[in-house]
């Protein structure tokens, strides 16, 4: 399985690789007010994966952080869980529920 798993990554790099050597062809951005940039193709479409990343993760924070603040309200609030059963068998499964082969 990790050979399969390095295989997909290094197919990937790869072809990531050959889209950047492709594409090394200098290309304009014309922003607002005439102002310009200049780079290779590859640093443009890197820039803009990039920044759309990044203003993926910054709109996702507000809801995170709302969530976390609402865990840490409540595990602070909360009265203490009694704690779980153990079991029998050293691989935490009740006798009703043995554990699977092979995963």
């Amino acid at each position: 399985m990790r050979v399969l798993v390095w295989l997909v990554r290094a197919f990937i790099f790869f072809t990531l690789f050959a889209f950047a050597l492709n594409n090394q062809q200098p290309v304009t951005v014309n922003w607002f007010f005439g102002a310009h940039w200049q780079a290779p193709m590859v640093i443009v479409v890197l820039a803009a994966f990039g920044g759309g990343a990044a203003l993926g993760v910054i709109a996702m924070l507000p809801g995170a952080w709302r969530r976390w603040r609402r865990r840490r309200i409540a595990t602070t609030t909360a009265e203490p869980t009694p704690p779980a059963p153990t079991s029998p068998l050293p691989s935490g499964y009740g006798t009703d529920q043995p554990p699977r082969v092979g995963l």
